[in-house]
């Protein structure tokens, strides 16, 4: 992907809880400078915690410019959005509630930003679902808020790697009420959402989307319960009639052990666990999480905060890296969509002549 500035993505970047390792992963992405190549990024923070990390790192191949308007954004160069302006006290690998405070202030910054048109997508660096909670923040995840500040019907937690793309059915749900949310309607919608996501986000005209079961073996015939034979089934024949070519329930064990997720464009999975541990054991280290079913495109690592190695300088960039990647990745097939969708007449009769 090469580009000019002229048609360089702005992308904006939340710094995450500011006692995590989300400015180290931010500092050490940008410190290649031929990531200037691909996009503008914007970092929604402030000087001094920029400077308090980039100091911690001895990094002197990160360099940036200031700004508090959009009309100084300079192309060329790492932007720093300064969301704050006040003293703050950073202690790396401490959960308090600093970290959480500034990572709403960073990310409520953003979304304005997004919403008035000055940024073309966002990449979101790890909070503490816990110490972030505060009357605006309300949320088990960016998840959830992003669908609420976007006013989205729903959206689909999807997490992608070059060799699978795993969507959840249940995201931060306590396993003991799983199953209640395991219903014909909560899967036709999801399922939707990742068709229209595959075709849209990723480039797949027909998607072939495989569906986990609950239970062990799938239930095995209604014997270890019946969640696959009165919802997942009856879910799965209800979206094949509207043109969703659905497969399963298949048994998730055997499924990610025989590799049959390569078989497939994508999968959902019924609970967060079922989907996230075998997604992070195979994506190595490379795989994003993307908010499918938004108006913007968001996109985040696979990992968390990581508070045991914040300040140490140890954090891995290669999930962060990836995640502004796939945000680029999925700008593209959005625009080549719309390019391919928007006048299918004279398509049609191109392809005639």
């Amino acid at each position: 992907m090469s580009n000019t500035h002229i048609n360089k993505p702005v992308i904006g970047i939340t710094v995450g809880d500011i006692n995590s390792i989300g400015t180290e992963l931010i500092i050490k992405t940008f410190a290649d400078s031929r990531m200037l190549e691909f996009c503008t990024p914007v970092i929604f923070a402030s000087n001094k915690t920029v400077n308090f990390y980039r100091k911690l790192m001895n990094e002197s191949n990160f360099n940036y410019q200031s700004l508090k308007e959009f009309n100084r954004l300079n192309h060329k160069q790492v932007n720093v959005f300064n969301c704050w302006e006040e003293e703050v006290q950073i202690t790396p690998g401490v959960l308090n509630d600093t970290g959480g405070k500034y990572a709403a202030r960073s990310l409520s910054v953003a979304i304005q930003c997004l919403k008035d048109g000055h940024l073309q997508g966002l990449v979101t660096a790890p909070i503490h679902k816990k110490n972030i909670q505060n009357a605006n923040f309300n949320y088990t995840g960016h998840t959830p808020f992003l669908r609420d500040a976007f006013s989205a019907k729903d959206v689909l937690m999807f997490m992608t790697a070059d060799n699978m793309r795993i969507g959840l059915l249940t995201e931060h749900v306590p396993v003991a009420e799983v199953a209640q949310y395991v219903t014909r309607e909560n899967i036709l919608a999801k399922l939707q959402l990742m068709k229209d996501s595959l075709v849209k986000d990723f480039g797949i005209d027909k998607p072939r989307i495989a569906v986990l079961g609950l239970n062990p073996h799938a239930g095995d015939e209604g014997l270890i319960g019946q969640e696959e034979i009165q919802q997942i089934l009856p879910a799965i024949n209800q979206a094949k009639t509207g043109g969703i070519l659905a497969f399963g329930p298949y048994s998730a064990d055997a499924f990610f052990a025989r590799h049959m997720y390569e078989q497939f464009d994508g999968v959902l999975a019924m609970y967060h666990d079922q989907g996230l541990i075998p997604f992070k054991s195979l994506a190595a280290g490379h795989g994003i999480n993307y908010t499918a079913g938004l108006p913007i495109v968001r996109t985040s690592p696979d990992h968390g905060t990581a508070f045991d190695i914040a300040g140490k300088n140890l954090a891995d960039a290669a999930s962060f890296r990836q995640a502004i990647f796939g945000c680029l990745d999925i700008l593209e097939k959005r625009e080549q969509y719309a390019e391919n969708t928007r006048n299918p007449l004279k398509k049609m009769e191109l392809a005639s002549e």
